[in-house]
């Protein structure tokens, strides 16, 4: 090959290069978008999860795509965040759609059916079955995108200023609780109040409120309410497998390269991951503390289980009656439930059993 030939074929390839580049440079378009938090950063393991998609985002496309978190307050109130993100105030959200399911009573499915699935259930319902699809075919007609990001797992069923034995000492009592159990434990003659979390503390030390529910061990622990209630209940069976969902302007999220999009979802799957691994790592030494302290666990009699699982189907089948999203994925759900559960009590269940049963002699 002579100088000249080389020189030609070489300048033909610099030139494709350049030519190539601004397709790159397209790709990796800077994107700047602001992500609000439901939750304060006092909730530190839920709060990590919107940081975590935040950073895996950053980092996937070498800070090209960024996402600011704010906290509730920084963009807008935590109450808000469902109206700004559906508005396009702020691109995406952080939050449990069960919260606003008196707008639509299908973004409570998204989060989590009192006596629902569980989280391993609910992963699987939105990853392999048709939670996805379902709840996506929702979302789109609300003008948004969501995705699975985050589980804080089977929550506590709340602290109590006495002891409730059976379900007559549920009537009448002041429940700080949201989202659709306040409906289900209103139907129980339970009286549900509505109270900002940071006041729920001085509200059960000046008796003005009977109970309290927030999270699990972790949560409860850092807001100290051993202090102001002796009595810890469980299960929330309200709460079996509560997720959190990002959630996304449907329009700024179709202006995504598809590329952006790819790497959004697998944030978000691995946020989703992550937060229960965190918790099922954090809980068990919280609720260690927690009974060291004096606390007194107890869990829910049968008669106010029972009470509650009735009212809460009742409450369902009117939901159904009345929201065609809700009533397809409702159904939905129910038949992925029944099968999930046929599973457990075969494998989990009895595996888990014998365990605990280990545990309790003090052979583990």
């Amino acid at each position: 090959m002579d100088r000249r030939s080389f020189f030609q074929k070489a300048g033909l390839a610099t030139a494709g290069a350049a030519m190539a580049t601004p397709a790159i440079a397209q790709v990796s378009q800077k994107v700047v978008w602001r992500m609000a938090s439901y939750f304060s950063r006092s909730f530190e393991t839920i709060y990590a999860g919107a940081e975590d998609i935040a950073r895996r985002v950053a980092e996937a496309t070498d800070g090209a795509f960024e996402i600011q978190v704010k906290a509730p307050g920084d963009a807008v109130p935590a109450e808000r965040v469902l109206d700004a993100v559906r508005a396009g105030t702020v691109e995406a959200a952080f939050a449990p759609t069960s919260e606003f399911w008196e707008i639509e009573p299908t973004y409570a499915l998204a989060t989590a059916l009192p006596f629902g699935l569980n989280p391993r259930m609910a992963n699987a319902w939105f990853y392999q079955g048709n939670g996805k699809a379902l709840l996506s075919e929702f979302f789109a007609s609300q003008g948004l995108y969501g995705l699975p990001a985050g589980n804080a797992g089977t929550q506590m069923g709340g602290w109590f200023r006495k002891d409730i034995g059976t379900l007559d000492d549920l009537k009448g009592l002041k429940f700080r609780i949201s989202g659709i159990a306040a409906k289900v434990l209103e139907k129980i003659g339970a009286s549900p109040q509505k109270l900002a979390i940071d006041d729920v503390y001085s509200a059960l030390e000046r008796n003005q409120i009977d109970a309290a529910r927030h999270l699990g061990p972790l949560d409860d622990a850092a807001l100290g309410l051993y202090r102001v209630a002796k009595y810890y209940y469980y299960p929330a069976f309200w709460d079996a497998g509560p997720a959190i969902h990002a959630l996304f302007n449907l329009e700024k999220y179709k202006a995504l390269p598809p590329r952006y999009q790819a790497i959004l979802e697998d944030a978000c799957a691995a946020a989703n991951t992550g937060m229960m691994a965190s918790y099922d790592a954090k809980n068990p030494r919280a609720l260690r503390e927690i009974v060291a302290s004096g606390t007194q666990l107890r869990p829910f009699t049968q008669d106010i289980l029972d009470a509650a699982f009735a009212a809460n189907n009742a409450l369902c089948l009117e939901l159904a009656s009345k929201s065609p999203y809700f009533k397809k994925a409702y159904v939905d759900q129910l038949a992925f439930r029944k099968d999930a559960y046929m599973l457990t009590q075969v494998g989990d269940y009895t595996f888990d059993t014998f365990m605990v049963i280990q545990q309790r002699a003090g052979k583990l």
